[in-house]
């Protein structure tokens, strides 16, 4: 909540507990006394003297990170401080969204001539306030989700190319400060080269850190998961809490968790905040990994999205702008509209409702009728069946015990999809909404644990018209409203591509991938990431 007026007497109707009450000053301020009110959600403070005012002030919890007390610099100074450090989002007036902006607020309180008794008062405030700001789970959701403890210790990984090169100044500059006003412990590393930050945490102790936090755009993160992955322990590694502050180009996850919360869409330093912000707070949720297995022996596990054609060669070429941020993808994106491509190859996939018989949580009306939506199986019958081998949402077996897909060598399964054989301008898998700041690809995603992978692809003979039309409409999500009979999306459980070609690349979360036959799977609730999804 925005820091609100509210009307005087409020609080004397006796519909709102009263925890804490005080008269103080604010430092720095207009001077007089205010009437400081404290209540399980909020922090009420109204103007006594020198007059009554007909209205106050109202700070919530909800968007408050810390609270400290100290003493004043003037060892003559008998009055005890406390600081209050809040995030409310707010609606600046040349912006038409609204996002996070900090308010802190000092008071100082001297109900006695004794400093140690004050300072004592200070503190018994300060102390309530960090514990009602605590982020607080409903009965029901316990379990599935988590909090990180208050006294807690990070493990921050900086990547200072990533991007504009900018990460390591935006921690210092941006980050530290809210990390020290919510009390929060790190060790930070920067990173020197590629794969560092895999092979760190392959061997880390991870007892010692209550969650691994990665400062950069996806590229870090997907190096921890796979470190995780990579360890003899990986079914307890890979549930340590991950979080993530954007400091790339891409920072599609930043964006997708900033999504989660129900927050109007921001970026760059607004993001950041709002992602500080949710890393604060605290609160744990599970997230569906993919596996990725190709024809060469690799197996990768991917958060966000698997791709092939217009969108990989994007994400490549473009890669020589870095410098611009996320505009580099507009530009990549132009240059390759001017000379499309178009890349031969089979590709066959396991609809969700053939995996579980399910229905999905979103319904067909809310995708148009005009954009091709296929949920049946090769010969074009819908109908649903169980899988013995379908995810049991709380397990924690083997990734190898809950295989949806057969050894690449061997054709699909009878109840999978197969895609004649076609010429693809782009293959994109994601499962999550967003694909970089400005590419809001999957906007019925809620939530990081979706249980589905939502398939798109676009075959050729689409004009370059039609193709930056629809990613014109992809910066608001409203490319699914579009028709054309050349774009098609599913909501999948697993899926193979087989090219019929060695050219181009294939990117996995934005990382090359050399571009072969390749299957992925979906493992729901496989890992753990710290996010602002809504509770309630």
């Amino acid at each position: 909540m925005d820091g609100q007026h509210f009307p005087e007497g409020d609080l004397q109707k006796g519909t709102t507990q009263v925890l804490l009450y005080g008269e103080v000053t604010q430092v720095p301020g207009p001077s007089g006394r205010y009437a400081l009110t404290l209540t399980p959600t909020e922090l009420h403070l109204q103007q006594i003297q020198p007059a009554p005012e007909s209205r106050g002030y109202v700070l919530s919890l909800a968007d408050c990170i810390g609270c400290c007390s100290f003493k004043g610099k003037d060892p003559t100074d008998l009055g005890a401080y406390f600081s209050v450090f809040c995030y409310p989002v707010k609606k600046k007036w040349w912006r038409s969204r609204a996002a996070r902006q900090r308010e802190a607020k000092t008071f100082r309180l001297e109900p006695c001539r004794d400093l140690e008794e004050n300072l004592k008062t200070a503190e018994r405030w300060a102390t309530k306030i960090r514990e009602l700001s605590a982020q607080r789970l409903p009965e029901e959701k316990e379990g599935l989700y988590s909090c990180l403890p208050q006294a807690r210790q990070l493990l921050v990984l900086v990547n200072p190319f990533g991007g504009k090169g900018q990460a390591q100044h935006l921690f210092y500059s941006h980050v530290l400060p809210m990390l020290t006003e919510a009390d929060i412990g790190f060790n930070l590393v920067v990173t020197e080269r590629q794969n560092q930050a895999r092979e760190l945490v392959k061997d880390e102790d991870l007892s010692r850190w209550d969650a691994v936090v990665t400062v950069s755009g996806d590229g870090l993160l997907y190096e921890v998961i796979n470190g995780l992955m990579e360890r003899s322990d990986w079914q307890s590694a890979i549930k340590k809490p991950l979080g993530i502050l954007p400091g790339g180009s891409g920072n599609a996850l930043a964006m997708s968790i900033n999504h989660y919360t129900g927050n109007d869409p921001v970026n760059s330093q607004d993001l950041l905040t709002s992602s500080t912000f949710t890393l604060c707070k605290g609160l744990v949720a599970p997230m569906d990994l993919v596996s990725i297995t190709t024809a060469s022996g690799k197996h990768l596990f991917s958060f966000l999205s698997f791709a092939w054609g217009f969108i990989s060669d994007v994400d490549i070429e473009s890669e020589k702008h870095r410098t611009m941020g996320p505009a580099r993808f507009t530009l990549g994106t132009l240059i390759r509209l001017c000379s499309l491509r178009t890349y031969k190859g089979r590709l066959s996939y396991l609809p969700a409702a053939e995996a579980s018989g399910e229905v999905s949580s979103f319904t067909s009306s809310q995708i148009s009728q005009n954009c091709q939506y296929n949920v049946c199986n090769s010969n074009n019958s819908y109908n649903p069946q169980s899988n013995a081998n379908e995810v049991d949402h709380t397990s924690t077996a083997s990734v190898a015990e809950v295989s949806r897909v057969v050894p690449l060598d061997q054709p699909v399964p009878n109840h999978w999809t197969i895609v004649k054989e076609e010429d693809f301008v782009l293959v994109l898998a994601i499962y999550q909404p967003y694909l970089g700041e400005d590419f809001f690809m999957a906007p019925m995603v809620s939530k990081p644990d979706d249980n589905l992978i939502h398939l798109f692809y676009v075959k050729a003979g689409i004009s370059r018209a039609s193709l930056l039309k629809y990613f014109l409409a992809v910066e608001k999500g409203n490319h699914l409203q579009q028709s054309s009979p050349h774009v098609v999306y599913v909501p999948i459980k697993a899926f193979r591509i087989e090219p019929f070609t060695s050219k181009g690349v294939m990117t996995v979360d934005g990382e090359a991938l050399e571009c072969g036959q390749v299957q992925g799977q979906l493992h729901s609730r496989l890992a753990r990431i710290i996010s602002g999804t809504k509770l309630q």
